[in-house]
């Protein structure tokens, strides 16, 4: 629980930031958004970064999703898991891998992935919990993924993703 309290679901200043949330969004606010406009500057930023993040990059958005899902484990971000894991099965993850996932070590190993989802995994693990990331890791990523901005992207969403969910954990935002 949050010691910030969030702002109402029904704010309506900025006008031109929460509608253009909103329109993000689909027509509501989450919770994180009544967390972030306590901030305008930060919230508009935000928007429009993660925006990007969501709807215009090229790597796979199962491979994207996959990633997102690990990170939200690694560092107990449940918000953050709670909302992908639905997006993860709608880009063609299955119930298995969603399963498997609440334990990434196990799942970098496991049938149910293919070499470069456990690849993608492995990436995730080592860029969350120890920041370095192995050159051989890398090599092999890159031989396997479509292109070096497809690469590139699955990296910046990991980076991205580490945000939120330390966001997320710092501010103890809970599920809708």
């Amino acid at each position: 629980m949050s010691v910030i309290p969030s702002l109402p679901a029904d704010i309506a200043e900025p006008a031109e930031l929460v509608a253009a949330i909103r329109a993000r969004r689909g027509g509501g606010l989450f919770n994180l958004d009544r967390m972030l406009l306590h901030s305008p500057a930060f919230a508009k930023g935000w928007n429009v970064f993660m925006g990007a993040v969501r709807t215009e990059l090229s790597v796979s958005p199962k491979l994207g999703e996959l990633a997102i899902c690990v990170v939200a484990v690694l560092n107990g971000a449940e918000y953050e898991f709670i909302h992908h894991a639905p997006i993860f099965r709608n880009a063609g993850g299955t119930e298995a891998q969603i399963s498997a996932l609440r334990d990434p070590a196990a799942a970098a190993v496991s049938p149910l992935f293919t070499p470069l989802e456990q690849n993608a995994i492995r990436l995730t693990i080592a860029m969350t919990r120890d920041l370095k990331v192995d050159d051989a890791l890398t090599t092999e990523l890159r031989a396997h993924m479509p292109t070096d901005q497809a690469l590139v992207e699955l990296i910046g969403t990991i980076a991205a993703y580490n945000m939120v969910s330390r966001f997320l954990v710092a501010t103890g935002i809970t599920p809708e």
